[in-house]
């Protein structure tokens, strides 16, 4: 990765992870095929969704890289592809605050869709938030943990 400069825009798009939008890319197609079915489609609604859902996803994905680096998960011996905190790309402050703009501005998408379909939105939105942050991070993340 000797061509990714610390801190670069390269360095956070390898940190987003873009590969991994599919799977915020999904549930938004189903519930838009759900919508168009139901011929209640919106199509600020549908893009608001999606965005919402990269954001969370791209946010899942910063902290996941953030919280494996902190508990050392993340070696030079792992396999995949690289991790920004580990290559040092990207510092833990900049995760941290890379964390916290991308779910801020998931919840502001929140705020729009919750105009637009109801406080369901807020739970959803909160409890794909929490999953993100817990998936490798708080004192029982669920990556290391079987279901």
């Amino acid at each position: 990765m000797s061509t990714v400069r610390p801190g670069s825009v390269h360095a956070w798009i390898l940190a987003a992870r873009p590969a991994t939008l599919t799977a915020a890319f999904a549930p938004v197609a189903v519930g838009t095929a759900c919508a168009v079915d139901a011929r209640a489609f919106r199509w600020d609604a549908a893009l608001a969704a999606l965005v919402g859902a990269f954001l969370i996803q791209i946010g899942t994905n910063f902290a996941n890289d953030l919280y494996d680096f902190e508990k050392g998960a993340d070696t030079e011996g792992r396999l995949g592809p690289v991790r920004a905190a580990q290559a040092g790309l990207l510092d833990v402050r900049k995760l941290r605050r890379g964390i916290f703009v991308t779910f801020g501005l998931a919840l502001g998408v929140g705020v729009y869709l919750t105009w637009i379909a109801g406080p369901v939105v807020v739970v959803i939105g909160l409890a794909s938030i929490a999953a993100g942050l817990a998936y490798t991070g708080g004192p029982f993340p669920l990556a290391y943990h079987g279901l």
